[in-house]
C-alpha cells in the first residue's frame, strides 16, 4: 500500500509462486475439498485436543468467579432432644477471581499460481503452521499465568491472580493447618542446578494446601528437556546435586526416578526393581517417568530454568488451578477459519480467529520454581 510490499516467503506473508483462476492443486485436488477438509481437522483439533491446556485448565465462559480454595468440608454436630443443627452450606473461603479475554488472529493467503503449481501437502502445510502456532498460544498463555506473579484486571475489572505470590489474601486455614499471608508459590531456588529439596517444597506446598490428594488427583512436574534429564538422574539417597557456595553436601534425594515403562530398559545396582513403573502416557501426554509421587512431563513449552508443580484433576476439571475463558457465544469459541476479503483471483484469502485468555482459580494448585541463584523469583518472557 501507498509503494510498500506485502512480505512473501517464510513463515509469513503471501504464499507466491515464488514460494514453489485455479480451483484445484497441481494433483487435482479441489480446492473446495481442501477447504472442507481444514474444517473438519479444525472441528477435531477443538474438541478432541489433549495437551497441557486441557490438564492444567478449566473451560468456562465466565468474566469472574467466587472459586473455593481449599477443599475443606463443614463438620456434624452431636445431636440433642430438642436443638436444631446448623444447616450446612458452602465454604467460607470463597475468593473472587477474575479472567481475562483477547483476540488472537492469523491469516492464510495462497497466490493463484502458487495454488496451480502446488500439490495439496503444500497447503496443508500453511494449516498446520496455524494450528502450531495456536497450540503455541493456548499452552504459553496458561504457562505464563502459572510463570508470572503479577496481578492485573480484567475488562469489568476483576482481579486476575497468579498464584500465591507472598502478598494478601493469603491461603485460608486447611484441615486445622494456617497459612501466613506470606505465603508464596514462587521459589527461587537458590541454586544453579534444579536438585530433589525444590521438587520436595514445591510438592509439599501443593499437597499441605489439600491439592493432589485425592484418588482422581495426579501431581504433575512440567519441566523443560534440560531440566528433565537432571531430575531423572536422582536416586534416594544421594546428592541430587553438587554442593554450592557453603554447603557441604547437595541436598539428598528421598526418592528415586523411575522411568515410566515406554522408558528404555534399565536395571537398579541390585538387578530389580521396586515398586512399580507409571504409564508412559497421562491423558495424551509423554511421561517420562515418577519422583516420588509426582510423574514427570518434558516439554519444550516450559522455559529453560524454570519447573512447574501442580496438581492436576484431569481433563477440563474445575479443580484444576487455571481458567481458560472463552467466548460465551458458542460461535466464538475454539479456532476458528473465517473467509477473507480475496476469495478467488488473484489472492485466496482466509484467518484464523480465536477468542480467549486466562485466570488462576486455584492459587494453591501449582508451585513455580526458577533455578536461579538471586534470591529473589523472576518470572520469564513466554513467546506467545
Amino acid at each position: 500500500m501507498f509503494g510498500g510490499t506485502a512480505p512473501t516467503g517464510g513463515d509469513q506473508g503471501i504464499r507466491t509462486s515464488g514460494d514453489v483462476l485455479v480451483d484445484r492443486t497441481a494433483d487435482g485436488t479441489d480446492l473446495n475439498a481442501v477447504w472442507d477438509e481444514f474444517r473438519d481437522v479444525l472441528a477435531f483439533w477443538n474438541n478432541e485436543r489433549t495437551s497441557i491446556v486441557d490438564l492444567l485448565a478449566f473451560r468456562t465462559t465466565d468474566t469472574a468467579e467466587a472459586v473455593p480454595q481449599t477443599f475443606t468440608v463443614g463438620s456434624m454436630e452431636r445431636a440433642t432432644e430438642l436443638g436444631v443443627p446448623q444447616a450446612g452450606g458452602f465454604p467460607g473461603d470463597f475468593l473472587l477471581v477474575g479472567y481475562r479475554f483477547d483476540d488472537y488472529d492469523r491469516a492464510s493467503r495462497l497466490g493463484w499460481r502458487f495454488l496451480r503449481d502446488s500439490d495439496v501437502r503444500q497447503v496443508r502445510s500453511v494449516m498446520d503452521n496455524i494450528m502450531a502456532a495456536d497450540n503455541k498460544l493456548t499452552t504459553g498463555l496458561i504457562l505464563q499465568r502459572l510463570l508470572n506473579p503479577v496481578r492485573g484486571h480484567n475488562e469489568f475489572g476483576a482481579t486476575v491472580f497468579g498464584l500465591y505470590d507472598g502478598a494478601a489474601p493469603g491461603p485460608p486455614p486447611y484441615l486445622g493447618r494456617n497459612f501466613p499471608d506470606t505465603e508464596n508459590h514462587y521459589i527461587a531456588s537458590g541454586a544453579s542446578q534444579i536438585d530433589s529439596g525444590d521438587i520436595e517444597d514445591a510438592i509439599r506446598k501443593i499437597t499441605r494446601k489439600g491439592f493432589g490428594t485425592q484418588a482422581n488427583s495426579q501431581i504433575l512436574i512440567l519441566a523443560n528437556p534440560d531440566e528433565s534429564e537432571l531430575i531423572q538422574s536422582w536416586r534416594a539417597g544421594e546428592q541430587s546435586r553438587p554442593a554450592e557456595g557453603a554447603e557441604t553436601s547437595g541436598p539428598v534425594a528421598r526418592y528415586d526416578f523411575i522411568p515410566a515403562k515406554n522408558a528404555p530398559p534399565f536395571l537398579t545396582p541390585a538387578s530389580e526393581l521396586i515398586g512399580e513403573q507409571v504409564p508412559g502416557e497421562y491423558n495424551g501426554l509423554k511421561v517420562e517417568g515418577s519422583y516420588g509421587p509426582a510423574m514427570l512431563i518434558q516439554s519444550d513449552f516450559v522455559p529453560p530454568e524454570y519447573v512447574i508443580v501442580t496438581a492436576s484433576y484431569g481433563k477440563n476439571s474445575p479443580y484444576n488451578p487455571v481458567a481458560f475463558r472463552e467466548h460465551p457465544n458458542a460461535a466464538y469459541q475454539g479456532l476458528r477459519l473465517i473467509p477473507g476479503s480475496w476469495l478467488g483471483y488473484p489472492i485466496i484469502e482466509s484467518f484464523a480467529a480465536r477468542g480467549c485468555g486466562v485466570g488462576t482459580r486455584h492459587r494453591g494448585g501449582a508451585v513455580a520454581v526458577q533455578v536461579t541463584t538471586d534470591a529473589a523469583y523472576t518470572a520469564p518472557v513466554i513467546d506467545l
